[in-house]
């Protein structure tokens, strides 16, 4: 079992920043073999990804909409996610979820193959 935590959201008006921060916990698994990512759906929309990160390989996947703007990371023992807002758009607004996939072996950029997910974050950007 994975739990994840996320926090760091808010409100911020165009061209700001913001920085989330997912915590995860767990027992059984190794975090250098587990995929985390962060996913976001805004209202009447899909969930989509947004970043992903696979640290067994040192990979990572950005969706087009936020490259250049957005970057993941994690923490030292790899338990810990962070993503990076800089230049926030009004497109950007949609609740966030931290996901989390042990043993992924591979990159996964599709929300369906991550089982663990986060209770979501809020971010709101005003033009």
């Amino acid at each position: 079992q994975v739990q994840l935590v996320e926090s760091g959201g808010g409100s911020v008006q165009a061209g700001g920043s913001l920085r989330l921060a997912c915590a995860a916990s767990a027992s059984g698994y190794t975090a250098s073999e587990t995929c985390m990512g962060w996913f976001r759906q805004a209202p009447g929309k899909e969930r989509e990804g947004v970043a992903v990160i696979y640290a067994g390989g040192d990979l990572t996947y950005y969706a087009d909409s936020v490259k250049g703007r957005f970057t993941i990371s994690q923490g030292n023992a790899k338990r810990t996610l962070y993503l990076q807002m800089n230049g926030l758009k009004p497109e950007d607004t949609a609740m966030y979820y931290c996901a989390a996939q042990p043993y992924c072996y591979r990159l996964r950029k599709s929300s369906n193959e991550y089982t663990y997910w986060g209770q979501g974050t809020q971010v709101t950007v005003s033009s």
